[in-house]
């Protein structure tokens, strides 16, 4: 329960732990970077880690002199670009039994239905905006794996959606983090990361619910 708490308290204020951890630690940030990063889109079982406010905090951190941005945004692409194509491999692996997994604590079903409705219906396009949503992020590159898309096409989205994820919010953290209005009001700022995502990511699980318990139409 404690470690649960301490990663929610991390989530909700990530900006205020990776000040610290780069005030005390320096450059070993990047390696907490990659890590976070890695796991959250690389390992099935870790959705819940930050994304989109982790960036725009590392980009704040940039801007405010703190961190060197070519060095975390190479660190952040690499994690993300690595990350999707591990999970990829995992979803090959598995194939189409994983749609016969029930929901535990290491597997969220839910999610999985989500992005795999998904990517039925956008196609490989779901790699790049899934990056902006939190849950679906994880899912998408092994849904991806599971549906067999072919390597060379998913390593191409996957590039691309990950340029785009981390260079524009961590673009967007390094010019507006120095603002006075957002430096006041970053914990807002990280709030709003989380939830309007997490909204759009339980709306589309709702909807992957119903249309899995109304069953293939006739």
């Amino acid at each position: 329960m404690e470690l649960l708490t301490l990663l929610l308290d991390f989530v909700l204020h990530v900006d205020r732990y990776l000040d610290a951890f780069v005030r005390d630690h320096g450059t070993w940030v990047y390696l907490l970077l990659f890590l976070i990063v890695f796991v959250e889109t690389g390992v099935v079982v870790m959705p819940f880690l930050p994304g989109d406010s982790l960036l725009f905090v590392v980009g704040a951190l940039c801007g405010a002199g703190l961190m060197d941005y070519s060095a975390a945004v190479t660190v952040l692409l690499a994690a993300a670009i690595l990350g999707d194509q591990c999970n990829y491999l995992i979803g090959r692996q598995v194939g189409p039994r994983v749609f016969q997994w029930e929901q535990s604590r290491f597997f969220n079903r839910n999610a999985f239905l989500q992005a795999n409705a998904f990517y039925e219906k956008h196609g490989p396009v779901t790699l790049i905006v899934a990056r902006f949503l939190p849950f679906v992020r994880t899912f998408a590159p092994f849904v991806a794996g599971v549906a067999a898309m072919t390597r060379s096409r998913f390593t191409v989205f996957n590039v691309v959606g990950a340029v785009i994820w981390v260079l524009g919010i961590c673009t967007a953290g390094y010019f507006l983090g120095s603002m006075p209005w957002v430096k006041e009001n970053l914990d807002k700022i990280i709030w709003g990361l989380i939830l309007v995502p997490g909204l759009l990511a339980l709306l589309g699980s709702w909807r992957a619910r119903r249309r899995s318990a109304a069953g293939p139409k006739a």
